[in-house]
């Protein structure tokens, strides 16, 4: 982009351009992987729903990533053992994970090594199809499994404006049977409509004491309200001096605890992310193995800003 000024046009830095310098050339900062507590699978993009402002695009139609198969996952299982990482828990996001057709072999995988498990899901139809095979999992390995299920908001009317038309009762229906059942259960929801905090939080809790829905809204890890996003809004670039101006550590940030598996159409093996927000930016590609995991995560994107540094968001309990 160019601007006119008294000597006639001139360049103006980018953002996001270079992966060690801000737009105003300052140092990038950057997080170095603290210890891998949470590795995310991505089971594909496919999903059952086209939401309005999904980060990464999932839909009937989108197969970016492609379903990740159960031997692909145990290798990665493997690796973990192998390598002696500390990795507490192991999640499944999507696209809808209960799509994949090899999801529950995936998750008994999971759990049968002794990791705990996290799925999100829409708690709809292609998770209705699979509740014989989550009871049986639940009987086996109790409160190791957690659902956490994507509910925008706790009114019908907004979070169809997200998810569409007929997608609150349908959830609504999943929630219910997930509660009766005694599953583990957390939600999820959008920060897109900018109510205060303790008011989106007093609503939430509300509709679960209606529900009979055992979720305590006012704890950060069974309701997650997610920071909002949006590439093109604008945002700072953070510094290595923002550290310290911002009172934010580094090792806070979800990139210093996870990495994310996920499986590009066409690509012969899965490959390692820095970031579950970033799939399809190949800067925040780390390998295609664990053992590559040295190299620190330079905060090049706007997501790293809006989400993590900003918003205080992680995708992690």
């Amino acid at each position: 982009m160019n601007i006119t000024g008294p000597a006639g046009p001139k360049a103006v830095p980018t953002k996001f351009a270079h992966p060690d310098i801000t737009a105003e050339g300052e140092a990038r900062a950057s997080v170095d992987l603290r210890a891998l507590e949470t590795l995310w699978v991505n089971t594909g993009t496919l999903c059952n729903l086209a939401c309005e402002r999904c980060y990464i695009e999932s839909s009937p139609t989108n197969d970016r990533l492609t379903y990740i198969s159960r031997a692909e996952v145990a290798a990665y299982l493997d690796e973990i053992k192998e390598l002696g990482l500390t990795t507490r828990e192991i999640g499944l996001t999507g696209g809808e994970p209960f799509m994949n057709p090899d999801v529950i072999d995936i998750l008994d995988d999971v759990l049968s090594r002794g990791f705990e498990a996290l799925v999100l899901t829409n708690a709809m139809t292609p998770m209705k199809h699979r509740r014989d095979d989550l009871l049986r999992l639940k009987d086996r390995y109790g409160s190791a499994l957690t659902l956490r299920v994507s509910l925008d908001h706790y009114t019908q009317e907004r979070h169809e404006e997200e998810r569409g038309p007929f997608s609150w009762a349908r959830t609504i229906d999943g929630v219910q049977w997930l509660a009766q059942n005694g599953f583990t259960l957390a939600v999820a929801g959008r920060s897109l409509w900018h109510e205060d905090e303790a008011a989106t939080r007093a609503g939430y809790a509300q509709l679960f004491a209606t529900l009979d829905v055992p979720v305590d809204a006012h704890d950060a890890s069974r309701l997650v309200v997610f920071p909002e996003m949006d590439e093109a809004a604008v945002v700072p670039e953070i510094t290595t001096a923002c550290w310290s101006i911002l009172n934010v550590r580094p090792d806070a940030m979800m990139c210093a605890t996870s990495r994310m598996i996920v499986k590009r159409k066409g690509a012969a093996r899965p490959a390692v992310v820095a970031c579950t927000l970033l799939p399809y930016d190949e800067q925040f590609e780390i390998g295609q193995t664990l053992a590559n995991q040295t190299s620190n995560v330079r905060l090049n994107h706007p997501y790293c800003a809006s989400f993590c540094v900003l918003g205080g968001g992680s995708c992690s309990a």
